[in-house]
């Protein structure tokens, strides 16, 4: 259990670097300003191709996360049709350095809006989307509208975007801090989640500073928060996935938070 490939949220300048410095094997990163509207850019010198070539080399996983701006859920077609445009872009450039997935938030509709709109909204994206890199949902912490931070409304974007071309193709990625804050239980939450989507594909394992049903989306290095540190472990080895820590600080914090998981394992 312990081969499970772990690594961190890093800069997106030399991932593989910064990957090695964390004795990890793999590295998530933005492909550009992650608030931001424009499209991806590689800070990589020697751009896309010699990125790809480089992690190849080194034996080091890539995921890129999708701008927190993207929310193709959502009613307001001047945010909806935008981000579909920049999660396809995002995912196309993906592909160029040879991405493992791409990381997107389940996104929320308005508090007076049906969440079936939501959903289905889902479902024209994904039916419209060209899936050159796998695309991975990710549980949220906050929001009374939330497309994906309850079961029940993951289920439904299950639903909705399993009658999409290319719905059986979408993951799932399980963020711990994002659960716990969203009111779940972590211990037995892979199952619970693969009963819906059959699979989970990355684990983000971060711990919370808030505490459970917060719905603050607000993380802590691994042991040091308000989450469950076995419902923390119990999540990344029921899994049995790949492992990115987004927690605090740099190569040395991560490295340690690394450790952590793979001592309890």
């Amino acid at each position: 259990m312990t081969s499970i490939p772990m690594g961190a949220h890093v800069d997106q300048t030399d991932p593989v670097t910064e990957a090695v410095a964390r004795g990890a094997q793999l590295s998530q990163f933005f492909l550009g300003d992650p608030q931001g509207w424009k499209g991806p850019t590689f800070a990589y010198e020697g751009g896309a191709a010699a990125l790809k070539a480089a992690a190849e080399e080194a034996g080091v996983a890539l995921y890129v996360h999708a701008p927190y701006v993207i929310n193709v859920a959502t009613t307001n077609n001047r945010i909806r049709i935008p981000s579909r445009k920049l999660l396809q872009q995002t995912v196309t450039a993906a592909a160029e350095i040879g991405a493992a997935g791409v990381i997107v938030h389940g996104g929320h509709v308005g508090k007076d809006d049906d969440p079936a709109v939501g959903f289905d909204n889902w479902r024209k994206c994904i039916d419209g989307l060209e899936l050159a890199a796998p695309v991975f949902i990710e549980n949220t912490a906050g929001g009374a509208n939330a497309m994906a931070r309850h079961l029940d409304r993951i289920q439904q974007v299950w639903d909705a975007i399993g009658q999409a071309k290319g719905g059986d193709q979408i993951g799932f990625c399980l963020d711990t801090c994002h659960a716990h804050a969203g009111g779940e239980d972590l211990n037995g939450l892979v199952d619970r989640i693969t009963a819906i989507t059959g699979r989970v594909d990355l684990v983000h394992a971060n711990d919370s500073r808030d505490l459970a049903d917060s719905g603050a989306d607000r993380h802590a290095n691994l042991g040091q928060g308000q989450a469950d540190p076995d419902g923390i472990v119990a999540v990344v080895r029921d899994a049995g996935v790949p492992v990115v820590v987004e927690t605090p600080g740099g190569p040395d914090q991560h490295a340690a938070d690394i450790t952590w998981l793979r001592d309890r394992l």
